[in-house]
């Protein structure tokens, strides 16, 4: 009888574990919101690592990250090596792509606390008084992402960060 149980249960996780097999790797995480700035105003957040702490949500996990900065402000290539806490992870973020006032395109590669290549996006857009900021993540989550992402809302779950993001940087660039 025990047997019989244990043999249900091993053919059951199997089939749980196939199940997942068959789920999308691939993800598309995007979210935005008008600000009351003109993009020049905001662009400088959005394309010098340095100041991404002072809007990043990521960033703000942990306040003790160490951060290494590589190359130039707003240039191809510029990279900020970090390593903070278990929340915050470490790994690196590398500028890919600029076009000033409109799109900065980066390439975020986690080590810890699961490895991970994404690409993520910004992009200003002129709307009335303001200016549109979409925030993009997408990258392929391979079979432990298609595993967390059956028990986890992970979209909910980074879009609530840019979210926070959002709000954070509207506190540096909107006028009051």
């Amino acid at each position: 009888m025990l047997i019989k149980v244990v043999v249900g249960i091993l053919v059951v996780v199997a089939l749980f574990l196939a199940f997942i097999g068959t789920r999308k790797g691939e993800f598309r995480y995007e979210a935005s919101e008008v600000i009351a700035a003109p993009p020049e105003k905001i662009f400088p957040y959005i394309s010098d690592l340095k100041l991404g702490g002072e809007w990043s949500p990521f960033e703000k996990v942990d306040p003790n990250m160490k951060k290494e900065f590589i190359g130039e402000p707003n240039q191809v290539g510029s990279k900020l090596i970090f390593a903070g806490n278990k929340d915050a992870g470490a790994g690196s973020i590398e500028i890919l792509k600029v076009v000033p006032n409109e799109l900065v395109q980066l390439r975020l590669v986690m080590t810890e606390p699961l490895a991970a290549d994404n690409i993520v996006e910004y992009r200003l857009t002129p709307e009335g008084q303001g200016t549109r900021f979409s925030w993009s993540m997408s990258g392929d989550g391979g079979y432990v992402g298609k595993l967390v992402t059956f028990f986890i809302d992970c979209e909910k779950m980074i879009t609530d960060q840019f979210r926070k993001g959002f709000e954070n940087l509207k506190t540096i660039v909107e006028v009051k």
